[in-house]
């Protein structure tokens, strides 16, 4: 498996665990709930850049 199949899995589980278990997309999402949704994503974002660039080279 390459890295940008590991890390698409990885981000996935963890947005099913933050909807399942932490409530994410509940009625009674609190502001820390939508930042740490925010931060996963962008934590994603980053780590696709970096493993795409690495993988080029």
């Amino acid at each position: 498996m390459n890295k940008v199949k590991i890390i698409s899995i990885i981000y996935a589980t963890g947005i099913i665990i933050g909807a399942l278990f932490f409530d994410v997309w509940g009625a009674e999402t609190t502001p820390f709930k939508t930042l740490s949704v925010f931060a996963w994503t962008v934590i994603f974002i980053i780590a696709l850049f970096f493993a795409d660039r690495n993988e080029k080279k």
